[in-house]
């Protein structure tokens, strides 16, 4: 296998701010990830099977990404990386198995934005009445550049714009909870056409397999918060906690959409709705918090697509650096912000959100997702076998059986978007299949390091370089 011959010029212009992110910042940026959707998209899994049935598969969602988190910590913690995942699977699976799994992770994190600022312009085209292109590219513009100006800043932004967002989940919880009613549930009727059909599983269990990956919209790219181990304050012990307290409120957030919003307006109607939670308000009488509501919606829209962006740049920006993707994406600015791994994704995405189809992006996302989910809990289960002594700040509880769990579940949560939308499917997997096709026919080739652990030591050795000639001059 051939290597890149790097030295400390290369690195020195290739690293990021340490010491931006505490636990608390980082748990707003899990948050921040994924509260979007508990505004939209969830809903119609509803619409697949029911109330009862998108209940199990939000259940068996849930347990997978909590089991899928509680891997992530401890591995997290034992290889603080910008690549998360990617730096995960490369340390115990080699460089392809590394490069496999980031480029999953990137399908994900470069797709997901683009269906998300579709949503931001339909937002946008209920509030002011303009909606297409020129919005899309507004928004790619302004919060690329405020990540452009330092993570620091970018992440504070971010906290201000969540605390918003999920102000507005609160609000609607507090104004519903007292006219809850469990009938309301289950107010879709059983479908003829399905053998042992009930009012529980009106569509039966196929019905629930379609619905796992809106399941997966109450929780998807919280496993992102590894990506900023390189800019945390204290990786070993900030990442973990970061993670988990970010699950843990996800987790809450789901459950009160989940029951409250269709219990009070019908699963029915919520199944159908493009913003339940303001219909919800509106058939509670609400309307003047429902109008907040609508506009805070719009915040949380912005903060899943701002975090997403941070996402894709440190993911883009470690590939880069180690050789998988071309150099010049890791080159970093006077701030330390990744200034071509931040522009040419959200070029990509901008050119991919022109087609208007945010739904068929979303599922293309998760598809990306599912497939890195997999690889990264398999990634756990051999660096507890092969590398039992490794030192873990922080053990995940249950080890391998909890990653385990994780594996299977999101091998079954990958068959459900083909259950739902074949198409979705099959345009992902072509993508996965060029981008390795990339890596095993050129980029393979051209490697910074052999291992991850050679390429920390390198940057390490860079850093300490780098602060010595600051100290003389």
């Amino acid at each position: 296998m051939g290597k890149t011959k790097i030295d400390q010029d290369y690195l020195a212009k290739r690293q990021l701010k340490r010491g931006t992110a505490g636990w608390m910042l980082l748990a707003g940026l899990g948050i921040s990830y994924v509260i979007s959707g508990d505004f939209a998209g969830w809903n119609f899994g509803i619409a697949e099977a029911g109330w009862g049935g998108f209940a199990i598969a939000a259940a068996l969602m849930a347990v997978m990404y909590f089991c899928l988190v509680l891997a992530l910590a401890e591995m997290s913690a034992a290889i603080p990386a910008a690549g998360g995942g990617y730096s995960f699977a490369r340390q115990v699976m080699g460089p392809a198995g590394g490069y496999l799994t980031g480029l999953a992770i990137l399908i994900e994190y470069a797709i997901a934005p683009a269906a998300i600022v579709i949503f931001i312009g339909s937002a946008v085209e209920a509030l002011l009445g303009i909606n297409g292109p020129l919005v899309y590219a507004l928004f790619y513009a302004v919060f690329i550049a405020i990540h452009l100006f330092g993570a620091g800043e970018a992440l504070k932004t971010m906290m201000v714009i969540s605390a918003l967002a999920v102000f507005a989940i609160i609000a609607t919880a507090l104004a519903l909870i007292g006219n809850f009613d469990v009938s309301n549930l289950f107010d879709i009727k059983a479908s003829a056409d399905v053998a042992g059909a009930t009012s529980f599983l009106p569509f039966g269990w196929h019905g629930v397999w379609a619905a796992l990956p809106f399941g997966m919209w109450l929780f998807l790219a919280v496993e992102g918060v590894p990506l900023a181990a390189e800019e945390a304050k204290n990786p070993e012990k900030d990442v973990p906690k970061g993670i988990i307290a970010a699950m843990i409120f996800l987790l809450i957030s789901a459950v009160l959409v989940v029951f409250l919003l269709a219990g009070v307006a019908g699963a029915e109607a919520m199944g159908k709705s493009a913003v339940p939670l303001v219909d919800a308000l509106n058939v509670n009488g609400n309307t003047t918090l429902a109008t907040v509501v609508n506009v805070l919606g719009l915040a949380g829209l912005i903060a899943s697509f701002f975090s997403i962006i941070y996402g894709y740049s440190r993911l883009v920006f470690a590939l880069s650096r180690a050789g998988y993707l071309p150099q010049f994406l890791s080159l970093t600015s006077k701030k330390k912000t990744p200034t071509w791994a931040l522009i040419v994704p959200g070029v990509l995405g901008f050119l991919a959100s022109l087609t208007g189809e945010g739904d068929l992006m979303l599922a293309m996302a998760v598809v990306g997702a599912t497939i890195s989910y997999a690889l990264m809990a398999f990634s756990h289960i051999l660096l507890r076998v092969k590398n039992p002594d490794m030192p873990r700040p922080y053990k995940t509880p249950g080890g391998v059986l909890t990653s385990g769990i994780a594996f299977v579940l999101s091998i079954i949560a990958l068959t459900g978007v083909y259950a739902f939308d074949p198409r979705a499917f099959n345009y992902t997997i072509i993508l996965y299949v060029i981008g390795a096709l990339y890596y095993f026919l050129y980029s393979k080739n051209h490697l910074v390091a052999k291992t991850a652990e050679e390429e920390f030591a390198m940057l390490e050795a860079a850093e300490a370089d780098l602060t010595h000639e600051l100290s003389e001059n």
